[in-house]
């Protein structure tokens, strides 16, 4: 499929630890960039009860809860993959964003090939991080999101909440693409 219209979508995990898999993948947050009150979010049930404390600590999020409040995971694969081909239309080619996008596409890629068999991404995403580092010419121990923040004074701030932080993220490439 070879469509010439691309739709940025900021996406954003929190998880109960560094690798999916051993580790599960516990909420889920998506924003539109260009307009990010086109959101997405959900929690999902553990898959294991693995987990670092200091995951769980950051985000403020329980494995008892969600196992009991949360999705069951191809359900909310389903759902987040439905939102995705809403968004998208069938005109356009999405495009996973991250604020380093290598830690949040490796579940959500697990994930979606895991429950659903394929990834309406395909197979890459587009790394925030990176593009400041080329964008500005700083190195990549400039690109912390407090000093990116410091140089692009956004509006939103980062919370550990995914969907806050989906938002937080697509205001920051939308300064870093426009030049700002």
């Amino acid at each position: 499929m070879t469509n010439n219209r691309e739709v940025f979508l900021s996406v954003d995990v929190e998880t109960a630890g560094p690798i999916p898999g051993e580790y599960s993948l516990l909420s889920i947050g998506a924003c539109d960039v260009s307009n990010p009150t086109q959101t997405f979010t959900c929690d999902l049930k553990p898959t294991t009860r693995n987990a670092d404390p200091k995951a769980l600590e950051v985000t403020g999020l329980s494995l008892d809860r969600l196992e009991r409040d949360g999705l069951d995971p191809a359900i909310a694969m389903q759902a987040f993959r439905d939102w995705v081909a809403r968004i998208a239309g069938t005109d356009a080619t999405p495009v996973f964003v991250g604020f380093n996008a290598p830690f949040d596409w490796s579940f959500v890629n697990y994930y979606f090939h895991r429950y659903l068999g394929e990834n309406p991404f395909g197979f890459a995403a587009l790394d925030i991080k990176s593009m400041y580092m080329g964008a500005t010419g700083s190195s990549w121990s400039q690109t912390r999101s407090s000093q990116i923040a410091a140089a692009l004074r956004p509006t939103l701030k980062g919370d550990h909440n995914a969907l806050h932080d989906a938002q937080y993220q697509a205001e920051l490439f939308r300064l870093i693409r426009h030049g700002k």
